[in-house]
């Protein structure tokens, strides 16, 4: 059974027991949220999983990294690398998005060496193998597709993105209306083009019921792919993205029919004043499904910046009831992304998605940054650099200023004043 079969069936597993625990929160209610499908706890019965996380409403907003191989770049050591920054900058999941050479090392090593939920994108390694041994990506055949979703589904990997709605009446709306980007998803992109170059529908929705099948068999947590998301904000919340999510929305009820968990991946770029409605909408028409977005970017123009830009729009979006956070890099839209690079767009998802915690009244959120304010309070500096959400740089900038510890320097005086009205009281009672 699936984890949602055993929570439907009052079975709480060892997974639930876990995740409860680290949520604060009583068992019983987490099996109550997998069972209605507002949470989702990927964990593919392949493989231990140490480190278990839920995702959904009443949790804690959960952070992905994105990880791979890529044509240019494919040293397996060097993601290894970035696997390690990942998780010690508080990922809690990671995806291998590999399209290099040896893009299966990178999985196997991946999966070896992650004590989080591991997601992939099928269709990837499709193209991969379908341009290598047929000379185009358009040659790959269904049973291509779906040999390939079965044989990661038996490696151990937790979470699929699958974009199931990219749909013959979906790309017709989107070439009706026009965009300034088009399809800027790879995975939609792939697919597009195949069904464009064979006239025929998108096999991950025609034949949904077998992918559903192989995500029952393995427990495998089906992540619904938003092929038609806006990459630019010019194209954000137009008809083929709502299609699309209308689509998502059935199929939402299809896999909780069938015992399999499901989420729902959104938009990428959408402006401030578009992030809630987007948020709302998913909602109610995927009903109540956990939402895993990428960003959402709200300027276009932030080149460099991109994980600052992300973290504006998580924030609000996680505020407003999105569940998981992909974060995004400074090298987004500019190259690969680097060491350094991956632990920035970490740290930055997990500011927006604290922030977004304190406003959903996320048990925990409230009493770290109390306990925070009173280390500050207490020139406590260590528990404060412990407290920090990421405490290597916060331990960094306390050693380089090396100041003596009952001493800050503060542009805006704050600590400066804690200590002088202290002196002042402490003058007063004598």
């Amino acid at each position: 059974m699936t984890q949602l079969e055993q929570a439907r069936k009052g079975i709480v597993t060892p997974e639930m027991e876990k995740v409860a625990r680290k949520e604060g929160i009583p068992v019983d209610r987490l099996g109550e949220k997998v069972a209605s499908g507002k949470v989702v706890l990927p964990r593919s019965r392949q493989r231990d999983l140490p480190r278990p996380c839920g995702i959904g409403e009443g949790l804690r907003t959960k952070v992905n990294a994105n990880l791979g191989t890529s044509p240019v770049c494919s040293r397996v050591e060097e993601e290894l690398e970035k696997l390690s920054t990942a998780l010690e900058a508080g990922a809690d999941t990671v995806m291998d998005l590999s399209t290099g050479p040896n893009l299966k090392e990178c999985r196997g090593a991946i999966l070896e060496n992650s004590p989080v939920p591991v997601g992939t994108v099928p269709i990837y390694e499709a193209a991969v193998r379908a341009q290598e041994q047929h000379g185009a990506v358009v040659k790959m055949s269904v049973e291509d597709i779906f040999k390939v979703i079965e044989e990661q589904a038996q490696e151990g990997v937790d979470f699929m993105t699958v974009h199931c709605g990219v749909t013959l009446t979906a790309l017709e709306r989107l070439q009706k209306e026009g965009r300034v980007m088009g399809i800027v998803s790879r995975g939609g992109a792939i697919l597009a083009g195949w069904m464009l170059f064979h006239g025929r529908e998108n096999p991950l929705y025609q034949e949904f019921d077998r992918l559903l099948h192989i995500a029952r068999k393995f427990d495998v947590t089906l992540s619904l792919g938003d092929g038609l998301r806006p990459g630019a904000l010019a194209d954000a919340t137009d008809r083929a993205q709502i299609q699309e999510l209308i689509l998502l929305g059935e199929l939402v009820e299809r896999a909780w029919k069938a015992g399999v968990q499901v989420m729902v991946e959104g938009p990428g770029h959408v402006p401030l004043n578009q992030i809630e409605a987007n948020i709302r909408l998913q909602k109610r028409i995927c009903h109540g499904a956990p939402f895993y977005v990428l960003g959402p970017l709200v300027t276009d123009v932030a080149a460099g910046y991109d994980h600052i830009a992300a973290a504006i729009g998580g924030a609000l979006a996680a505020a407003c009831g999105a569940d998981f956070l992909c974060y995004v890099t400074p090298a987004e839209h500019l190259g690969l992304p680097r060491k350094e690079d991956v632990r920035e767009g970490v740290i930055a998802a997990r500011i927006a998605a604290h922030a977004a915690d304190l406003a959903k009244g996320i048990r925990g959120a409230w009493e770290r940054d109390e306990a925070m304010c009173r280390a500050r309070q207490e020139l406590d500096w260590e528990r404060q650099v412990e407290l920090s959400l990421d405490p290597r740089k916060a331990r960094q900038y306390r050693e380089e200023l090396n100041l003596p510890e009952a001493t800050t320097c503060s542009m805006c005086g704050e600590f400066c004043a804690l200590k002088l009205v202290r002196e002042f009281l402490n003058f007063k009672s004598k």
